[in-house]
């Protein structure tokens, strides 16, 4: 009777398993990428905290592969997401802060340079890229990469739902709306089962301020920050449902499933009630280039590909992601997508190795968390951070200091120049922008909240509360020098774009590309051939002038002007190490009246077998 019993049971399991599971043509592996907010590299429970219960994101460790050593495109929040989207390292984008970022002040030395404030809708994404190869495509919860106009539908989304997370935290909803995004994802998936999806799932969770249902705060009295333990208590439980739902669904063999962070965990006062986490033996935390900043939870699971219970040691950064995952769908990356920041790691999830490669990074930016203007570069085991308000370098041996305290750069100073100069080529090469000092300066100010209270140097006490006094000084003078002062982001409002696509061409060679890795105008191999714009302006002005341009190894140096009304901007062309390889540029400005105008763009000298490949020209008022 027993094995009567058993029989029927597989049976009917099989039976299921037939009525659940889609009959497929098209094999390729479904994505589901789930993006936590401020998520330090300490905060799970299979990555050693003890104190915060992760059960769900734990099996999924064990059922796929735990990188250690994950870093983020950049350690604050929109960059972070616009590298992820795109595969482009935020300093190409001149996205390089949350938007709208930080507001100049006198306790800063440096300006804030300018950034786009928005990712612009000519960046292909991702999703866009996967929608155009035949999948289902749709993002649950934050975005932060622009306003209206740029929001998800126009950059690759099928389906586009934030819910609101004002809402008190209870059980059942949870404190940012964690289990509303879950149930839309939910829905999404149960739609497009019998086809090709990516299911993007950015949550809010466990971003401040601290929200979590009150019986799971008590639940998690003794944690470092009862709260926070409750928030990710709750975001783990959210992403159990989605892995359960996949799972039910007969979608499991065939699905990547992801789960990471957009930057590190808050380590300093912010808002009331924190500091939210702990991220040591790590320096620092979001905001930072130290480690604390910059290392995420990175989990992937992808079966038959990935082994299960694996690691990966090796240092990748997230914006590897973006060919990972269009290789995986077959979409030929060379050919659809062009030259990108980051690199498969399919190598990598199959248990072999990748190739070495050294990773950098550009943050020209104050920031909320008290971190200044900085560059790194990674190298091996060797970490050089450049603090831009005076040049001075830090060289620390991850392998021998990964606290990053011990400072080798007079210990070591051949490495240190030889790093220092190979981020200096690399700032070149993707047209990385250098913040301008600050004429209202107040050297007290300065020392008095970068130095002699460094929060880098911030060692926490046994709770977020004990943490919390000997810091709320620091915060509230933080504040106050930004109050009532605007970022200096670029919004485009007003913003005149000259695409490619739509230039008038004069000339023998030079034409307009249409492919998507390029839509330029490219084949500039004759320096006679120009082009030009005919445009409106509705307001009189002063118009800051961007150029996107790509050049060639051993191509740049062409000499190029803009010509409008009488008025010119010369410039030289920078190479970018492929004509693909795009970077943007601000060369100038240019006094406008309203009315129809006419820009020309054209060559004076060509050094190179090309001039340059162009894909846009913006005028952006200044005020």
């Amino acid at each position: 009777m027993r094995r009567i019993n058993s029989t029927l049971i597989a049976v009917v399991t099989v039976l299921l398993s037939l009525l659940t599971t889609p009959t497929l043509a098209d094999d390729r592996p479904n994505i589901v990428l789930v993006f936590a907010d401020d998520l330090g590299i300490n905060d799970l429970g299979c990555y050693g905290r003890t104190e915060h219960h992760t059960p769900n994101l734990d099996r999924l460790a064990s059922q796929g592969m735990r990188f250690t050593c994950a870093y983020t495109a950049q350690p604050i929040c929109s960059p972070s997401r616009a590298a992820l989207m795109t595969g482009k390292c935020p300093a190409r984008l001149n996205l390089t802060n949350f938007l709208p970022g930080r507001a100049d002040a006198p306790s800063q030395l440096l300006l804030q340079p300018r950034i786009e404030g928005q990712l612009p809708l000519e960046e292909v994404t991702l999703a866009e890229l996967l929608k155009k190869a035949g999948y289902a495509t749709g993002i649950f919860g934050k975005w932060h990469l622009g306003g209206a106009g740029f929001g998800p539908e126009r950059q690759g989304f099928d389906v586009a739902v934030a819910p609101e997370v004002t809402s008190p935290p209870i059980l059942a909803t949870g404190g940012k709306a964690e289990f509303a995004i879950t149930a839309a994802a939910v829905q999404f998936i149960e739609a497009n089962r019998a086809r090709p999806f990516f299911c993007y799932v950015p949550h809010y969770n466990p971003h401040i301020p601290i929200a979590a249902a009150p019986e799971l705060i008590e639940k998690n009295r003794d944690a470092f920050h009862p709260g926070y333990a409750a928030m990710i208590e709750t975001l783990d439980a959210a992403v159990g449902q989605l892995l359960a739902k996949v799972d039910a669904l007969g979608l499991a063999n065939r699905t990547i499933f992801i789960f990471t962070s957009d930057n590190g965990g808050l380590h300093v006062l912010e808002f009331p009630g924190t500091p939210a986490t702990v991220n040591r033996p790590y320096r620092a935390g979001k905001g930072y280039l130290y480690e604390g900043g910059l290392r995420e939870p990175l989990l992937i699971r992808w079966p038959g590909v990935v082994a299960p219970g694996s690691q990966c040691d090796t240092p990748i950064v997230l914006t590897d992601l973006v060919p990972t995952l269009l290789e995986a769908a077959g979409v030929d990356v060379a050919k659809t997508v062009g030259p990108l920041d980051g690199v498969s790691l399919t190598p990598a999830l199959r248990g072999e190795a990748l190739p070495s490669r050294t990773l950098y990074w550009h943050f020209p930016h104050y920031t909320n968390q008290g971190s200044r203007p900085a560059g790194a570069i990674r190298d091996g085991d060797w970490k050089l951070v450049e603090q831009y308000e005076d040049g001075s370098v830090e060289l620390f041996n991850l392998a021998q200091d990964i606290g990053e305290a011990h400072d080798l750069a007079s210990a070591q100073p051949d490495v240190a120049t030889r790093l220092s100069r190979k981020l200096e080529v690399w700032r070149s090469s993707v047209g990385a922008t250098i913040p301008p000092k600050n004429p209202e300066f107040d050297a007290a100010l300065h020392r008095r909240l970068y130095v002699e209270q460094d929060p880098s140097r911030l060692v926490p006490a046994a709770t977020a509360a004990a943490t919390e006094p000997a810091w709320t000084d620091w915060r509230q003078a933080m504040n106050a020098v930004v109050k009532n002062r605007r970022p200096r982001v670029t919004p485009a409002r007003g913003d005149i774009r000259l695409h490619a696509q739509d230039a008038i061409v004069h000339g023998q060679s030079l034409r307009f590309e249409p492919e998507p890795h390029k839509n330029v105008l490219g084949y500039w191999t004759n320096a006679a051939d120009w082009a030009e714009w005919e445009f409106d302006v509705a307001s009189a002005g002063t118009y800051e002038v961007e150029v996107q341009q790509g050049c060639g190894q051993g191509n740049g140096g062409s000499d190029v002007v803009i010509e409008v009304e009488g008025q010119s901007l010369p410039f030289v062309v920078q190479e970018t190490g492929h004509f693909q390889s795009m970077i943007l540029r601000i060369i100038g400005e240019l006094e406008l009246s309203a009315g129809k105008h006419r820009l020309a763009v054209k060559p004076i000298k060509k050094l190179g077998a090309a001039v340059m490949d162009l894909r846009r020209v913006v005028l952006r008022p200044t005020s």
